[in-house]
């Protein structure tokens, strides 16, 4: 099957940058609760996750809004220090260059839809010059408005922006709880990007077609647009 326009997340699938949230949300669950997120509380209640769910999560109550807030904002400039200071890996992720510039000649419709804030979205678009590639008012953010993944809206909404049906769409993710966002959505195809964690934790879920660790790996023919134009 052959598909129109492909989504991504952002974090920890065009840029790996988990370890670093998971650094920063470890560093912030001490003030929050007194102890450190562990791994598996990452991967099942903060990837994909909006900052209001996290903070929810760790206290075990709704948090007022000015504690989301304090806490959102201060946690993700910690992160954004964090990245600065690691220049090394401060890029995106392997392959994302050369299928970017693939899906860009190629005129094939693509966007980002990511629970990041704006702050966060403006650091990426000025840090990796995103509007190389994408259209900056078709990504998709957290803005206060849209539920935290694993619902469907983020994607709905992207693959709408693309003026596309979610069906026609490829979606790559990293989180769990993006990966449940994009089925239930209706995303035709759903590549899982292993970022931080082994390729076995996706190998059972059903509706992820290919798992791979690198942009390289995604099949161009999978595009109608290009196979038209090869044709």
């Amino acid at each position: 099957m052959q598909y129109k326009g492909i989504i991504f997340d952002f974090n920890g699938t065009l840029f790996f940058d988990s370890k670093k949230h998971l650094e920063a949300w470890r560093e912030y669950s001490r003030i929050i609760r007194g102890e450190a997120f562990t791994d598996d509380e990452m991967r099942e209640h903060m990837f994909g996750r909006t900052n209001e769910d996290i903070i929810a999560y760790a206290i075990q109550k709704r948090p007022t809004p000015e504690m989301v807030e304090k806490y959102g904002q201060e946690k993700e400039a910690l992160y954004r220090e964090m990245c600065k200071k690691d220049p090394e890996n401060f890029h995106l992720a392997p392959g994302a260059v050369d299928f970017l510039n693939f899906l860009t000649k190629q005129n094939i419709p693509r966007t980002i839809a990511t629970m990041s804030d704006k702050k966060n979205v403006d650091f990426y678009i000025e840090s990796f010059n995103l509007a190389k590639w994408f259209e900056i008012d078709k990504i998709v953010y957290s803005d206060g408005t849209i539920k935290g993944k694993p619902a469907p809206d983020i994607y709905e909404i992207a693959a709408k922006k693309l003026n596309l049906s979610p069906k026609d769409c490829i979606v790559v993710e990293d989180a769990l709880a993006g990966i449940e966002a994009a089925n239930s959505a209706g995303i035709g195809k759903i590549i899982a990007i292993a970022s931080m964690d082994s390729k076995e934790i996706y190998k059972n879920i059903q509706c992820v077609s290919q798992i791979i660790t690198n942009f390289n790996e995604i099949d161009r023919n999978l595009f109608a647009q290009f196979a038209n134009i090869k044709n």
